[in-house]
Order: structure tokens, then C-alpha cells, then sequence
């Protein structure tokens, strides 16, 4: 397994972040998870065995040392790094004019610095590799709904995926956005329930992460917009 490739997932301990390293595991890449709960990390490692090409990080998205660290941890573990995949991220469900401003700070922070700290901590290992950097945003970023400071934030990865790619694409470094609509997520676990119509798979998701991260080198899939059908928006 020393060569075999390397990748970083922020958020991996559960959702679309676990679903996408149990499929890399699967595809016989080795996988480093980062996530804020050791408990959450350890049982998803438990759940699976413990397999050895698994790394698990606790550490904040959002603070740049720590995500630092677990870059340098994953390079001190598994001597490359390959694919990050920036999937950490949170949702206050409230709106600009009636929402309480006291969640938006870490909402902002993990949704729209989080990922660019990870660009910034990992792209000197990513050009020795020629990897990739997946963004996994939201249809929220494409489509503007009242007063939403979530989509906001999804608004600036959309951003920060185009940006990104123009600086990095000249070190042969890929980047991808995977912009999903509905999912059946923890995400939704504020609500109290799953919202009404069909709802995507976190597993189908990981197929369009997994899909992106195996294209052959030379090749740059940019913005995937994955919705289930029958949402409109």
C-alpha cells in the first residue's frame, strides 16, 4: 500500500465525508478523516474495522494550525497526499433579517475559511503528486433563496473553487466543485426531520466524489450539480 494514493477528508467521521473515504478505502486508497469529536471518529473506525489505510485526525476545520497538523500528520503517515476533499461544514437554517447572528461566526469560518485554509496547508504536497482538490458545496450556492446565510457561504466556495483552479490548474492541480441539493444527512438533524420528496444519498454523492477523484491525470472535471429529481430548485 505505500503507493497507493493518499487523500484528505475534512468531516469524515459521518455523511457524505464518511461515505466517500469508505468508498476510497474500497477503491484501495489510503484516507485520513479530520473531524471536532474523537468519539465520532473512533466509532467510525471501529465500524470499519480499523483498517489499516485509515487515519483518523481530531482538529477543527476552521483553525489553521490544526489543519495543518493533520496535513503534516497524513504526509508523516502515509509519505504523499493526493486528493483533499474540503467537506466540513455546518448550517444555522436561519435567514439574514430574522436568524440569530450568534451561529453565524462558525458557520462562516467552517463553510468558507475552512476550505480555503485546507488549499492553503495542502497545495505544496498536492503539486508533488499533480492531485486534486474537491469542494463539496451546495445547489444553495447556485440558486439564491430568502435570506439565506447558509447559501451565502456556499455562494463563496463557489467562488473559491473558480479561483482556486485558475492559480492551481498551471501546477497540474485539479480542482472540483460537487454541488449537491437535497441529502439525506446529519445535516438535517436541527430540523427534527428529513425534508419532504426524494432525497439523495450521501453514498451517491460519494460515487460523484470518488468518480471526480479517479479521473486520469491531464483531466479537470470542474463544477458537478447533483440534485435529486423532483427538486426544482
Amino acid at each position: 500500500m505505500t503507493d497507493s494514493p493518499v487523500a484528505l477528508i475534512t468531516g469524515g467521521g459521518s455523511g457524505i465525508g464518511a461515505a466517500a473515504a469508505r468508498q476510497l478505502l474500497d477503491a484501495g486508497h489510503r484516507v485520513a478523516v479530520t473531524g471536532r469529536g474523537e468519539a465520532r471518529l473512533r466509532g467510525f473506525a471501529e465500524e470499519l474495522g480499523h483498517p489499516e489505510g485509515l487515519l483518523t485526525i481530531v482538529g477543527d476545520a476552521s483553525d489553521y494550525e490544526q489543519i495543518k497538523g493533520a496535513v503534516e500528520t497524513t504526509l508523516k503517515e502515509f509519505g504523499r497526499l493526493d486528493t483533499v476533499v474540503a467537506n466540513a461544514g455546518i448550517a444555522t437554517h436561519d435567514t439574514v433579517a430574522e436568524g440569530d447572528p450568534a451561529g453565524w461566526p462558525e458557520m462562516i469560518l467552517t463553510n468558507v475559511l475552512g476550505p480555503a485554509l485546507l488549499i492553503r496547508a495542502s497545495i505544496d504536497a498536492l503539486k508533488e503528486t499533480r492531485g486534486r482538490i474537491v469542494l463539496v458545496g451546495s445547489v444553495a450556492g447556485f440558486v439564491h433563496t430568502p435570506g439565506n446565510i447558509y447559501g451565502a457561504t456556499k455562494w463563496a466556495l463557489t467562488g473559491l473553487a473558480e479561483n482556486t483552479r485558475r492559480e492551481v490548474t498551471e501546477w497540474g492541480v485539479g480542482v472540483t466543485l460537487i454541488a449537491p441539493g437535497r441529502v439525506e444527512t446529519p445535516f438535517w438533524d436541527s430540523y427534527g426531520s428529513l425534508p419532504p420528496g426524494q432525497l439523495l444519498t450521501a453514498g451517491q454523492l460519494a460515487d460523484s466524489i470518488v468518480w471526480a477523484i479517479r479521473q486520469p491525470h491531464g483531466v479537470d472535471v470542474n463544477t458537478v450539480v447533483i440534485r435529486p429529481i423532483g427538486q426544482p430548485n
